[in-house]
């Protein structure tokens, strides 16, 4: 069975748009794009390098499959990521008509979750998700992303499309692994671990001040 990993870039408040650039998705007034330039140096590549280093086919919203097929069949295949995103096959969630013409580009068709379902139970390399936030949200509502691979910078962002937004579900996640670089991002790697669990550290009889405090509440 084929796993659906979320490798997303996120800020400290969990926005994930537009991390390479200005221009590359200013919707919504978004004033911040190329976030990520800035920390980038030699672990932060070492750790990008590790997650495309194994076999893996791209699963990708419309937005972000336009975005990529704009920069990396222009990149040399002198560049390690370029040379696999161009050569790997690319299934698009995408309700128009436009042609992808991007090499080895299917697309999902009409049911976008059965079709994913359908990926899921064949055999193939593990499905990598890359931006595709709206695409992202209807995999979480149904519950179809078995890992996020999340690479965590050091900064707030104050608005913008998030990674958990209308699609999250209330869910457990337990750490895989975890390192950070000298910039200060964390990467982290965490996998749905069932229900969110909940307890109390509230008094066994609660005092007449904590009973007209809940009262106040209702």
């Amino acid at each position: 069975m084929r796993k659906v990993i979320a490798a997303t870039f996120i800020s400290l408040d969990g926005v994930m748009q537009a991390p390479g650039g200005p221009q590359e998705d200013p919707t919504g007034g978004f004033q911040h794009g190329g976030w990520v330039f800035p920390h980038a140096d030699e672990a932060t590549g070492k750790i990008l390098f590790e997650i495309f280093e194994k076999p893996f086919d791209l699963l990708l919203g419309r937005k972000t499959y336009d975005i990529f097929a704009a920069h990396w069949p222009h990149i040399g295949d002198d560049d390690p990521i370029a040379r696999q995103f161009n050569s790997v096959t690319k299934y698009v969630a995408t309700r128009g008509s436009g042609a992808l013409r991007w090499n080895n580009s299917r697309s999902l068709g009409s049911d976008v979750v059965a079709a994913i379902k359908a990926l899921k139970a064949g055999e193939g390399p593990d499905l990598l998700i890359q931006g595709s936030g709206d695409l992202i949200q209807t995999l979480l509502r149904h519950g179809l992303i078995d890992e996020f691979s999340l690479m965590i910078f050091p900064l707030v962002l104050g608005g913008g499309k998030k990674l958990f937004a209308d699609g999250a579900v209330p869910a457990a996640m337990k750490l895989l692994r975890t390192q950070s670089s000298p910039t200060g991002v964390v990467f982290a790697t965490y996998q749905p671990d069932g229900p969110v669990k909940t307890g109390s550290f509230a008094l066994p009889d609660p005092s007449d001040e904590e009973i007209e405090r809940r009262n106040q509440l209702q």
